[in-house]
């Protein structure tokens, strides 16, 4: 998977576990929705992203090769 791709599932999951947890747990989980959207609203404009630069630390690269560890 590339960094794209690995980024659109983490914020997918994200949005869908914290919609979930403030149906069912606490509607204060709805705050960290708001918070992912706005990283991304942010990084369509800034261009940099929390999540690519926790990616890449993990060793992820930009054209979807792993690096050597």
């Amino acid at each position: 998977m590339g960094m794209n791709d690995w980024l659109r599932a983490i914020a997918g999951f994200f949005v869908m576990a914290s919609v979930a947890l403030g149906h069912f747990v606490s509607p204060w989980f709805y705050l960290f929705t708001a918070f992912v959207g706005l990283n991304l609203f942010q990084s369509a404009f800034s261009g940099w992203c929390p999540m690519i630069s926790i990616l890449e630390g993990a060793g992820v690269r930009r054209d979807g090769t792993e690096a050597a560890r």
